[in-house]
């Protein structure tokens, strides 16, 4: 569903069954688990499908660590009572809480509208918290404080809802000189919802030290997601616009574009303009065409603005990239990542016991495979 406006200078629409956020947090403050209960209390899982703990960190590193390495997202349909009787899609970007993963939260921040920064009742906002935040408030993205785990014993709510108002204020006066329009009331009026995100449980009530929400469910968090999120905006008359917000590989299909689509429409079979790096443009066709659905991709015929999808058939696209119309291009400006943290050099074993393992091979593919992806 869509409403719009109109002024002088250009009509806009948005999306008002539609919402994308972030999940901002420091390592094991809970963002994934809460991602978890989202899911679970929409019912977005097949009554078949079996939902493991963390389903959010799906590769093998972050399942061994329980971190998140890779921006990644699921969808949420949420038909609650905040939804005024319309199924709300809500993409959820499951961001990475580490300065060492600056690229994937680059990445993250690019696909969505908004974010929620998640923080823990009793260790507060620490220093990987504030790295992401910073990115955000430099886009201009509205913030929705979540205090988690407010039944650990330990918790000192009150304070750490100070400490991250602080950490706001902090932020902001940093970056005014660096963003000079940055609304400063704005990000001091941010939403407070409290939560047990182990138990599902959300509140707008601050809670006693050490325990949950007397809420039962995450209702309170939807709600405040759809009225402080705003919904993605277009131009009803604009071409295809689509950005190359990250990679993922499949067996069958090869390369994966991960995409969010501000303008237009885009289309399986469809023809579009592939907008390089290096300025070139080459027309590509779109050989197939993915929409998530919880954490599955499933195939769809087309999709529109504000829509995170992923296509196949365009074997060497990378991240910053436009697909756009292939009559009239318009693409977007590139995005720009942090550089590395850490870089290696893997070279040929030189030990005096070479290729008595499967370690080479082993490494070899997970290489490959890191390198389509990435």
């Amino acid at each position: 569903m869509s409403e719009t406006t109109t002024n002088t200078a250009v009509a806009t629409a948005s999306r008002s069954d539609l919402r994308n956020v972030a999940i901002v947090a420091h390592v094991d403050h809970g963002k994934t688990t809460l991602v978890d209960a989202m899911l679970k209390q929409t019912n977005s899982f097949a009554e078949h499908n079996h939902l493991e703990d963390r389903v959010m960190d799906s590769g093998d590193l972050e399942r061994e660590k329980g971190i998140t390495i890779l921006a990644k997202n699921t969808t949420v349909a949420y038909n609650g009572p905040s939804s005024n009787g319309e199924t709300i899609t809500i993409n959820v970007i499951d961001t990475p809480g580490h300065a060492d993963f600056g690229g994937e939260v680059e990445r993250g921040l690019s696909m969505v509208d908004g974010v929620v920064l998640l923080v823990d009742a009793s260790e507060g906002p620490l220093p990987q918290t504030r790295f992401v935040l910073r990115k955000a408030l430099a886009a201009h993205l509205p913030v929705i404080l979540l205090v988690n785990k407010t039944d650990r014993p330990d918790a000192r709510i009150e304070e750490v809802v100070h400490e991250s108002m602080d950490l706001l204020l902090g932020l902001a006066s940093d970056l005014a000189d660096e963003v000079p329009d940055l609304d400063l009331d704005k990000i001091l009026e941010v939403p407070v919802v409290y939560a047990a995100a182990k138990v599902g449980r959300a509140s707008l009530e601050q809670p006693a030290d050490g325990t949950a929400p007397e809420n039962e469910d995450l209702e309170p968090l939807f709600k405040t997601i759809i009225e402080h999120i705003p919904a993605p905006t277009y131009n009803p008359e604009g071409v295809l616009q689509a950005h190359v917000t990250n990679l993922d590989a499949s067996p069958f299909l090869g390369r994966l574009a991960l995409l969010r689509i501000y303008n237009g429409t885009l289309r399986k079979g469809q023809t579009v303009a592939w907008a390089r790096a290096n300025g070139e443009l080459k027309n590509v066709k779109i050989t197939e065409l993915l929409a998530t659905k919880a954490l599955d991709r499933v195939p769809a015929e087309s999709a529109g603005p504000g829509e995170i999808v992923a296509v196949a058939g365009i074997e060497d696209i990378t991240i910053g990239e436009t697909l756009t119309d292939a009559e009239n291009p318009q693409p977007l400006p590139l995005i720009t990542v942090d550089d590395p943290a850490i870089s290696m050099t893997i070279g040929i074993n030189t030990s005096p016991w070479p290729a008595r393992s499967r370690a080479p091979r082993s490494l070899r593919a997970r290489s490959r495979t890191a390198w389509t992806r990435n």
